[in-house]
C-alpha cells in the first residue's frame, strides 16, 4: 500500500520505471487529457514505437465501444492505452480485445484474496461480482509506417457508489475490500499480463493455446444470452464456445451460429 495518507494519491512515475515493467514498455503519465486513445493514436501517427503507454490521472472525454461516453474523477481509476504494432494477418487482429481482457482479469485476480470474484463477459468486460470494474477499447489506425492498434483500459479502483458511470459497475474499493492495491502495482501486473498474452498471440496467432485459456475463464460460455444485433432481431439461445475467430459461438436451438464483437451492440443473459 502506498505510505501516503491521501485517499487518492497521484501515481508515482518512479515506482513505474523500466526496471519493473517488460522489456521495451515505458510509461508516461500525464494530469489529464480527453482520451488517452487519441493521444496515443496522434504519437503512433507521428512515428512512435510501439510499447509506450500513456496514463492519465483524469479522462474527460473518454469513450467506449460504440462511442459509448465514459468519464471518472480523478485519480480514482487506472486509465490507460498503449501502442501495439502486430506483426501478424489482420484477420487475427479480433483476438486484440479479448486478450487484453483475460489480461486484466488474469492481473486482478492476483490482487484479490478471492481470485473467484473475477469474472470474464465476452467479448472484454471484466466483472467483479458480475459487476463491470474495467472496460477496454481497442482501435486499429493506418499510419505512414503501417497499421497500429491502440489498447485503451480503464480500470474502477476506488470509485464510490455515488460515482459510478453506470448502475452496473462497480470498482476494487466496493467490491474486493480493503486493502485497496496501490495503482502503480496494479499497472505494473496489468502491463505484465498483457505482454505475455500479447507475445503468446504474435507466436501462434491461429493457435488453440489462447482460444481455450480464454474459452476457459470467460462466463459468457454456457449461458443463455441474448444477442442484440444493429438490425433485425436479437438472436437468443446458449454461448456454448468462442471460436478460433474470437467470435461468440451460439445455440439458438436450430444451429450455432458465431457473432464477432464488431457485430453487436449488447450480450446479455437472456
Amino acid at each position: 500500500m502506498s505510505p501516503s495518507s491521501e485517499p487518492r494519491p497521484p501515481l508515482d512515475p518512479e515506482r513505474l520505471g523500466p526496471d519493473r515493467l517488460p522489456a521495451g514498455v515505458r510509461v508516461e503519465v500525464v494530469a489529464a487529457t480527453p482520451s488517452t486513445n487519441a493521444d496515443v493514436a496522434a504519437r503512433a501517427a507521428a512515428g512512435e514505437r510501439a510499447g509506450l503507454v500513456l496514463v492519465t490521472e483524469h479522462q474527460t472525454a473518454g469513450r467506449g465501444r460504440l462511442d459509448r461516453v465514459w468519464t471518472t474523477p480523478p485519480r480514482a481509476c487506472l486509465t490507460f492505452s498503449t501502442l501495439m504494432r502486430p506483426d501478424v494477418g489482420m484477420a487475427h487482429w479480433p483476438w486484440l480485445p479479448l486478450l487484453t481482457g483475460y489480461a486484466v482479469a488474469a492481473a486482478l485476480r492476483t490482487h484479490l484474496a478471492d481470485p473467484g470474484l473475477v469474472g470474464l463477459k465476452w467479448p472484454n468486460d471484466v466483472l467483479l461480482h458480475e459487476r463491470k470494474v474495467a472496460g477496454i477499447l481497442v482501435e486499429r489506425h493506418e499510419t505512414p509506417t503501417g497499421p497500429v492498434a491502440v489498447v485503451g483500459i480503464g480500470l474502477n479502483v476506488t470509485l464510490r457508489d455515488d460515482e459510478l458511470p453506470v448502475p452496473h459497475a462497480t470498482s476494487l474499493l466496493l467490491a474486493g475490500g480493503r486493502p485497496v492495491p496501490d495503482r502503480e502495482d496494479l499497472l505494473v501486473s496489468v502491463l505484465g499480463e498483457l505482454v505475455e498474452a500479447y507475445d503468446a498471440w504474435r507466436a501462434e496467432p491461429s493457435g488453440e493455446r489462447l482460444r481455450t485459456a480464454y474459452a476457459a475463464v470467460c462466463t459468457t460460455v454456457g449461458r443463455r444470452v441474448r444477442v442484440e444485433l444493429p438490425v433485425g432481431l436479437p438472436l437468443t439461445g446458449t454461448a456454448v464456445d468462442v471460436d478460433a475467430g474470437g467470435r461468440l459461438v451460439v445455440d439458438d436451438g436450430i444451429s450455432r451460429l458465431p457473432v464477432g464483437a464488431g457485430d453487436v451492440v449488447h450480450v446479455r443473459p437472456a
